[in-house]
């Protein structure tokens, strides 16, 4: 149950009044005038975002945190301003940034931004000063009036004062007997109710006569303190080193009591207002209180005994096996101070070895509860601080680099790759860690659709690997390549071999991802009962074990098998990029399926965007050929025309000539209804790519029936690659047949679905109203402005608007 707001009636109405009018409220005044307690109030009475940004460091910071309250991220090559409006957008949550100590200024123009691009969301801010935006309406909140002398003893000052009085256990107080000493007290406080409430503690344990007058905050805060014991003072001088909410086992911890104990002093300051507890149930200091607390250990080893026992507690807490963690460890409610331990530990060479086993011990939970981005901040961190253990520090920066490729893109992780080499080569077995890291860049790899240099770093793991998970891991990578270009005799080969071995507990996801291979290779041989059966089998093998990701890759297949199948329902937001993508990408396989072919172009649409941003170039060839396929269906040729020569340019690159088959299938039935006789031969070179790999046309061929020529044009295919002449006879064919001419002036440069953004833009839509219309995200019509922007040489949807004005 929250306080109440003893003498801010009329203030709480004033911000009743402004959230109603205003989609951005700023509550300013000094410190201890309580902002803070209002705005949970406000909170309280809404849909609410809560974001502490007391102790951030930086714009950055703030607005991470507050993407993190809203849980939503911005893809790799995504602004954290964009991924902001996105999460607010349509959405008529109140997102409550408290204790805002940096320059409001800084974050005022992303605030306007997204209260200008939005059309629901609403922000409200606790801060020392306004920012000064347009949208902002400001609520300030002043000091209590205090009474003067020959005025009567009261007001809300005197009724905030009576009220903590009593409430800290003291009491009654005779006004009448007393009452120029609570003039003089109050007067002294300058009507600040932070300052009026460590008074009334003060009055409650010693009386109201030995309570000195005090001027400012840090001298009442410093008088509050004189009166508590030896273990209160204690806890109260080490909270003041902790930066962020710390939960009951940690402020025991710092405080060298149990639990029990523990609880009972943060009750003591939390009734003394030292401390507060949160809604979350966890202890925090105001941030006026926490600098006081820091300048009185200005003399003592409290922050040498804090540090030494955070360190205790990441130790005691963090999982010993170092490939075990749980999404539900308690530990991760206090995440920020694991981090402030590990940091601590890497700042000393003494403990640097303690903080890099630590972030490598809970990288495990960290990657199964879905927090790549904690884990590669706290990782990259550790590995800036300085040379940590050789084989230690090789699996940190492994690590690190498979968070950095989820979170930012395929290839974000390679120089954290190069990091693990050089430790590798220090470690007692550095082939044995060169292995590991070979494994790690061969998916990398892989992901982007480089499968020359994936199988070339698969191959190097196994000649350097001992480990038999390493091998073996290296082992399925190979597979994935083989099967990706088609090598499905080799690729049988390989899983084969790979199953056939003994399996250790933890390994067991490698078979699991092996026997999926395997069905995907009966479907494009054309045996999709057995394909199914397979996929079947490894997705409820999967599930038994709890291995959700390998589970999940399963049942996306068996979903494109089998219409019927039900599948366990995930929530797409938080899964990594390289499952959420063919995920999504069979999402709109089944709208397409199911006939609706504009929700099916749009979320497709989307997934290009995702794939393409963050590097997953295999998923992007798939997402580009289903596109092709939906906006074909909807009637658009001409760009349907240009996203199959896209997948088919790339496929062919990638060297996946079955995916390049499916591009020409898709290229040669556009041609047929076309009547152009070139139709035939790019039938031809689709069959002539299929026939040696014993491959079935079980994709847009499948669907539409080809009338397919004897030949394949010369140069198109050798070696059974599609050649770059084959792919530039390809899109000779249809060069100059967009079917639609585009008007003059800077607007040219534009495509047809960048058009249809500009346009709407121009009406004055948001990016989410942009989308509704045109069965998008929101996240790809920012791609498609990204893309206008920089064609037109322009930055703000002003400037758009202005330039489609001027065309019409």
């Amino acid at each position: 149950m929250l306080t109440p707001c003893l003498g801010r009636e009329q203030t709480q109405a004033r911000l009743a009044a402004a959230l109603t009018a205003s989609r951005w409220v700023s509550i300013v005044g000094p410190p201890g005038s309580g902002k803070t307690l209002l705005a949970r109030h406000a909170a309280a009475a809404a849909d609410s975002v809560w974001v502490n940004a007391r102790g951030l460091r930086g714009p950055t910071e703030v607005l991470d945190a507050c993407l993190d309250a809203l849980e939503a991220s911005p893809s790799p090559g995504d602004s954290t301003e964009g991924a902001l409006c996105r999460a607010m957008d349509g959405h008529d949550n109140l997102l409550v940034v408290d204790g805002l100590d940096l320059d409001p200024h800084e974050l005022g123009p992303t605030f306007q931004l997204m209260v200008s691009t939005t059309t629901e969301g609403r922000l409200a801010l606790t801060s020392l000063t306004m920012a000064g935006q347009p949208a902002e309406r400001v609520v300030r909140v002043a000091p209590f009036a205090v009474p003067r002398d020959h005025e009567p003893i009261s007001g809300a000052a005197v009724d905030l004062f009576l009220h903590r009085v009593e409430s800290a256990g003291g009491h009654p107080i005779d006004l009448q007997t007393h009452g120029d000493d609570v003039r003089r007290l109050l007067n002294a406080t300058g009507g600040l109710p932070l300052l009026i409430e460590q008074i009334a503690v003060q009055i409650a344990l010693v009386g109201v006569t030995n309570v000195v007058p005090t001027a400012s905050l840090s001298e009442a805060v410093h008088g509050s303190y004189e009166l508590l014991d030896a273990d209160q003072q204690r806890c109260f001088r080490r909270m003041a080193q902790m930066s962020s909410p710390v939960s009951i086992e940690v402020l025991a911890e710092i405080t060298d009591v149990d639990r029990d104990q523990a609880a009972a002093i943060a009750t003591g300051l939390v009734r003394r207002s030292l401390l507060e507890l949160t809604p979350e149930g966890r202890f925090d200091m105001l941030t006026p209180i926490r600098r006081h607390g820091q300048f009185l250990t200005a003399s003592t080893d409290d922050r040498v005994q804090t540090r030494r026992a955070l360190l205790r507690w990441a130790d005691r807490v963090a999982p010993v096996d170092l490939n075990t963690g749980a999404g539900d460890a308690v530990w991760l409610g206090d995440l920020p101070v694991m981090r402030t331990a590990i940091e601590a530990a890497c700042a000393d060479a003494d403990t640097r070895a303690l903080g890099y086993g630590l972030a490598n011990r809970i990288f495990s939970a960290l990657y199964t509860s879905m927090r790549a981005k904690d884990a590669v901040e706290i990782l990259e961190a550790t590995l800036i601080s300085g040379d940590g253990p050789a084989a230690t520090g090789a699996q940190v920066a492994r690590r690190a680099g498979i968070a950095a490729s989820e979170v930012r893109g395929t290839y974000e992780g390679l120089w954290l790759l190069e990091r693990a080499d050089e430790h590798a080569r220090s470690a007692d077995d550095p082939h044995g860690e060169l292995a590991k890291n070979a494994s790690i860049r061969a998916e990398m790899h892989l992901d982007a659709g480089a499968l020359t240099e994936a199988e070339a770093e698969a191959r190097r793991a196994l000649e350097l690997g001992t480990e038999t998970e390493i091998t073996r891991q290296a082992a399925r990578t190979l597979a994935d390549v083989q099967v990706s270009r088609g090598a499905f005799r080799e690729a049988t080969a390989t899983l084969t071999s790979l199953l056939a071995e003994r399996e250790k507990k933890d390994e067991r996801w490698i078979s699991l991802s092996a026997r999926t291979l395997l069905a995907r290779i009966a479907l494009e041989q054309g045996r999709p009962t057995e394909a199914a059966s397979a996929a079947r089998a490894a997705a409820c093998d999967a599930r038994a074990i709890a291995e959700d990701r390998v589970a999940l890759l399963a049942e996306t297949l068996l979903r494109h098998l089998d219409p019927d199948f039900e599948p366990v329902d995930v929530d797409r937001e938080s899964l990594p990029w390289a499952v959420r993508i063919p995920v999504l990408t069979q999402d709109a396989r089944d709208l397409f399926r199911a006939g609706d072919q504009q929700h099916a172009a749009g979320l497709a649409a989307d997934a290009v965007v995702l794939a393409d941003s963050t590097g997953l170039g295999r998923d992007a060839v798939e997402c580009r050929l289903l596109l092709a396929r939906a906006l074909l269906a909807g009637g658009d040729e001409g760009q349907a025309v240009t996203t199959f020569l896209a997948a088919l340019d790339r496929a062919a690159t990638m060297k996946m000539p079955l995916r390049a088959a499916d591009a020409l299938d898709g290229l040669a039935w556009t041609a047929q209804q076309r009547g152009q006789r070139d139709s035939r031969a790019l039938a031809a070179a689709a069959a002539e790519l299929r026939a040696p790999r014993q491959a079935a046309a079980w994709g847009y061929a499948a669907d539409s029936p080809l009338v397919v020529g004897r030949t394949t044009p010369e140069g198109w295919i050798v070696d059974d690659e599609l050649t770059p002449a084959g792919v530039q006879a390809a899109a000779a064919i249809f060069s100059g047949t967009g079917g639609e001419t585009v008007e003059e002036g800077p607007l040219k440069l534009l495509t047809k679905a960048e058009r249809h953004v500009a346009e709407r833009v121009a009406q004055g839509l948001t990016s989410r109203q942009i989308a509704s219309e045109l069965f998008l995200s929101p996240r790809t019509v920012d791609a498609h402005l990204t893309h206008i922007y920089r064609k037109l040489d322009i930055t703000s949807r002003a400037k758009l608007a202005a330039l489609v004005a001027d065309q019409r």
